[in-house]
């Protein structure tokens, strides 16, 4: 079975997840038994964020499209035994996230980066260790063009590929799929005081990555 998905990661207008309907019941079970027509249409509605948020967490589109393919295959197999407890949204993001977890998880020892090496680091009168040119990295006085420029995106994705996977999951569900604390918690499996602290800690570290770059450049 070939399951063709987009490359390119158009905008999802309404992208927050809503309970399961009677519609998305109905194809489900139908998918279940084969239904191609059903399966194209949900694959219609979700493709496009199952492929962005494998992209997000793989960093690679090539296993972004296997996993887009495997999720599908799940839902063909799984879907007429979902319950509904869930919006199918969520269980469509858990099932995509554990999937570019393992097969991220095989990458991760020689692309990732301890998550305390990549955040900013202090001397105990609470002046910041290392280079002193970081400290004048004022990013209101910083040109837009420069902070949207390709060096600066650049230097944002390396730092998110180091980023440890768990921490690049509930970053790319927060900040790219605009879910909430509560849904990105759901999704994970965690509690929403530790989502909160892997978001914080994530956002820190690619601003941290960030602000060198400006830091050294002025």
């Amino acid at each position: 079975m070939s399951i063709k998905t987009p490359r390119r990661l158009p905008e999802i207008p309404g992208c927050r997840l809503r309970s399961l309907s009677t519609d998305d019941r109905s194809l489900l079970a139908r998918a279940a038994t084969g239904d191609a027509s059903a399966l194209e249409i949900l694959m219609t509605r979700y493709s496009a964020r199952v492929f962005r948020l494998a992209y997000g967490i793989t960093r690679s589109a090539a296993d972004a499209e296997e996993v887009a393919q495997d999720v599908f295959l799940q839902i063909v197999h799984k879907g007429g035994g979902f319950e509904g407890r869930a919006a199918l949204g969520s269980w469509i993001y858990r099932i995509t996230t554990n999937l570019s977890l393992n097969k991220r998880r095989g990458k991760r020892r020689e692309l990732e980066t301890s998550l305390d090496d990549l955040l900013p680091t202090y001397l105990p009168d609470g002046h910041r260790a290392g280079d002193r040119a970081f400290l004048v990295a004022d990013w209101s006085r910083t040109p837009e063009h420069e902070l949207l420029s390709d060096e600066s995106r650049r230097i944002l994705e390396a730092a998110i590929d180091r980023l440890p996977e768990h921490y690049r999951a509930v970053l790319v569900l927060k900040d790219v799929e605009e879910l909430s604390n509560e849904e990105v918690a759901q999704i994970v499996g965690d509690t929403i005081a530790a989502v909160k602290t892997r978001l914080h800690r994530a956002r820190m570290a690619l601003r941290e990555q960030l602000t060198r770059y400006l830091g050294a450049g002025a």
